[in-house]
């Protein structure tokens, strides 16, 4: 495709990203806004501060409710915005849902166009994975989603307040 035409598809990719994250209410959330004095957390914020600066690989925070999980991934995806960077910041349970929307005979987009528009997002950050229900569908869904990231060793961000050996092993 010509030049144009790509830009189109980049704008409206930018755009079905944009519709279905909640990043607009975690855009506060940046480094320098983040409290490193509380215990235990600098290491984290240092990782997250080196992830966005080259977005390359997979970064995981796990940690108990309240230690800034969250805030240091919107703080990575914020920087990358800021750079001009698609990105992709969705509760796991909310994605899922998203998903599931699609299927509504109402529905302007169809599964795959989500799904797809997801699995391809140049930074992906799935916040709270682990709370999401653990029916069929929801493991599913969320191995072909991190596979096919794996596989395409596209940029992901996962937060999470469970253990890494409580998730399903797949995911693990």
């Amino acid at each position: 495709p010509c030049t144009c035409i790509q830009a189109a598809r980049s704008a409206r990719q930018a755009t079905e990203l944009e519709q279905i994250s909640n990043l607009v209410a975690f855009r506060d959330k940046t480094f320098a806004a983040f409290d490193s004095h509380v215990a235990g957390v600098l290491p984290a914020l240092q990782c997250a501060q080196a992830f966005a600066a080259l977005p390359n690989g997979w970064l995981g925070l796990f940690g108990p409710y309240g230690c800034g999980k969250t805030h240091l991934a919107a703080a990575i995806a914020n920087t990358l915005l800021d750079h001009q960077v698609p990105v992709l910041f969705v509760v796991v349970p909310d994605l899922l849902d998203h998903l599931r929307s699609t299927f509504a005979p109402t529905s302007s987009v169809t599964y795959d166009q989500r799904f797809e528009a997801v699995k391809q997002a140049p930074l992906l950050v799935l916040d709270d994975l682990g709370t999401e229900s653990t029916t069929a569908w929801a493991k599913e869904k969320l191995y072909q989603l991190v596979n096919f990231r794996y596989n395409e060793r596209l940029p992901t961000v996962f937060t999470s307040n469970v253990r890494i050996e409580q998730l399903d092993g797949r995911i693990a």
